[in-house]
């Protein structure tokens, strides 16, 4: 089903009864697991309401934030942080307030694009700066090689369920010096969560799949802060050790090759590929990607 087609249909059902649109998507063709495309969709109508709770409670979130500056603190220098599934910015913008060591440059990725631009928002209302904000796939990130010394997630990795191997891949790949994932624990989670976790077809084998693909683990437990105890969170922390210095991370997401900024679209020389840029965000999703060959005539 082309799901694009009937968005308001969606947006009826979700203000009218607030239904769980990725639950509600997947159910319609009969999958156990959730689609990029349900993912997109879902979040994109969630849109706003994450800078909402962070105003209501902002303690919650700083709370949150204060055990995870202790984990990036202690793990020495670095000069860029990206958040993987960065949202409307509210784990981002308080954790770079309350860092010890700031990075040069910060990043953040969403699939949605409207959330990017709440977070832009909201990121501009703490009065940060040097934070580079786009849409990107975690499956197919547009950002280069050990280009990024610390890469981290907040249950963004959650709703990809089946697809553990294909995301740590990926992530692994962009991380120069670290990769700290904050998502669900099957291994730390009771009877009744992981029956929610397979229900809701989320992640439940990141640790046992990390351990297949070699990765060092240098710290596994159940993290200080979980919001939802049928949802708890892990914290695993992967030292890659690379020393790389990328200047330029932001890349095409298809061929990995350099891109530029010019006539307010990002453009690949050498993939002849064009990425809109709206309302200042870009879009560097693979299905953003336009044949320009002439871009540049």
């Amino acid at each position: 089903m082309d799901k694009l087609r009937i968005l308001s249909r969606i947006k009826e059902l979700y203000l009218e009864s607030n239904i769980n649109i990725i639950n509600y998507l997947r159910e319609l063709d009969e999958r156990k697991q959730n689609s990029i495309e349900d993912i997109m969709i879902s979040y994109d109508f969630q849109a706003g309401t994450y800078v909402d709770d962070y105003k209501k409670h902002p303690y919650l979130k700083e709370e949150f934030c204060s055990y995870l500056v202790k984990v990036i603190d202690g793990l020495g220098q670095f000069s860029s942080l990206l958040e993987i599934g960065v949202g409307e910015g509210t784990t981002l913008g308080p954790l770079l307030l309350a860092l010890k060591t700031k990075p040069d440059m910060s990043y953040g990725f969403d699939i949605s694009w409207s959330r990017i631009k709440y977070a832009k928002n909201f990121l501009n209302e703490l009065k940060l700066d040097n934070i580079n904000l786009f849409v990107g796939d975690l499956f197919c990130a547009p950002l280069k090689d050990n280009s990024i010394d610390i890469v981290y997630t907040v249950h963004s990795i959650e709703p990809n369920g089946g697809k553990e191997k294909e995301a740590l891949i990926e992530l692994y790949r962009i991380a120069n010096k670290y990769l700290i994932l904050l998502e669900p624990s099957f291994e730390f989670a009771s009877e009744a969560a992981r029956d929610r976790m397979l229900s809701h077809g989320y992640v439940t084998k990141l640790y046992s799949t990390i351990k297949e693909l070699g990765y060092n683990v240098i710290e596994h437990r159940l993290f200080d802060v979980s919001a939802n105890p049928l949802n708890p969170t892990g914290l695993i922390i992967i030292e890659k050790g690379f020393n790389s210095q990328v200047s330029n991370p932001l890349c095409c997401p298809i061929t990995k090759a350099d891109i530029l900024n010019k006539n307010n679209a990002y453009f690949s020389k050498e993939s002849l590929l064009a990425y809109p840029i709206i309302d200042g965000i870009p879009c560097l999703l693979t299905q953003n990607a336009i044949v320009a060959s002439k871009f540049l005539d």
